[in-house]
């Protein structure tokens, strides 16, 4: 007596990994639709999930080629919100677990908000320790978005709780006496630098929603802070704020600072 399409469907939910694959031999053999197409999803989902592994262990690359080399508390470092009109440009430091893997950390450009939510979560709650620098307008404004980028990733590095022996950052050197490697793309490329975008993109958005709050008229809430056709049109009508960026096109054309109501 053949087993039921329901009785092979609760024998694939109910297995422990490492048995699927085995499982999977079994129902090839059965020629009917409803097995066809259980077989036909469990081998795509065995598939995504070796090619997701693969992925990460290429992400790793650069921090197993440091742990080679006898580093052990490798932070990466990355920052975000160099184009915005307004608001501060973030970065963070993150020091992950040797072998270290979460699946679907990726670079934070590429994560929709609920996953970027759910890995912020498990990054802070895993990482060996983070920290975050936010670097004002004002400043900004001041030193240039470059320095204010670097000034950033300097401070996030010097706040963590344990001094790391090696840094991978994303496109930029700090002026720290620590052993570091710019990366290009490294939020794709390092496991350590995706995590570090993804704490220093949330906290971004969420700071941005909060001046949402204050400053109700520009949208800051779904732009954050960048030239949108909403945010180009609010600063038109209101003018600037204090917390846009006067060196910034075209910001300098509303110079006008309103108030937060």
């Amino acid at each position: 007596m053949r087993i039921s399409i329901k009785e092979w469907e609760q024998r694939l939910k109910s297995s422990q990994e490492e048995k699927i694959p085995q499982l999977l031999k079994g129902l090839a053999l059965d020629d009917r639709q409803g097995a066809i197409k259980l077989y036909n999803l469990y081998t795509k989902r065995l598939l995504e999930k070796e090619a997701e592994l693969n992925r990460l262990e290429t992400m790793r690359f650069f921090e197993n080629e440091c742990i080679s080399n006898g580093k052990i508390l490798i932070a990466g470092v990355d920052e975000v919100g160099r184009g915005p009109l307004a608001g501060p440009v973030v970065a963070a430091a993150v020091i992950l677990p040797i072998g270290y893997t979460v699946t679907g950390i990726n670079d934070s450009k590429k994560l929709s908000e609920k996953k970027r939510e759910a890995l912020y979560d498990k990054i802070k709650e895993d990482a060996i320790s983070y920290s975050v620098t936010l670097v004002q307008p004002a400043e900004i404004d001041k030193i240039n978005i470059y320095q204010a980028s670097k000034l950033a990733m300097t401070e996030a590095i010097t706040k963590l709780a344990v001094e790391p022996d090696q840094l991978l950052i994303d496109a930029m050197e700090v002026p720290l006496p620590i052993d570091q490697r710019k990366i290009i793309k490294g939020d794709e490329k390092s496991i350590s630098i995706a995590a570090a975008s993804i704490v220093a993109k949330v906290t971004r958005d969420r700071y941005m929603r909060k001046l949402d709050e204050r400053y109700p008229h520009y949208g800051f809430s779904t732009n954050m802070g960048y030239g949108t056709k909403e945010h180009l049109e609010a600063l038109r009508t209101w003018g600037a704020t204090d917390i846009h960026r006067k060196s910034f096109n075209p910001v300098g054309e509303f110079i006008q600072i309103t108030g937060s109501d």
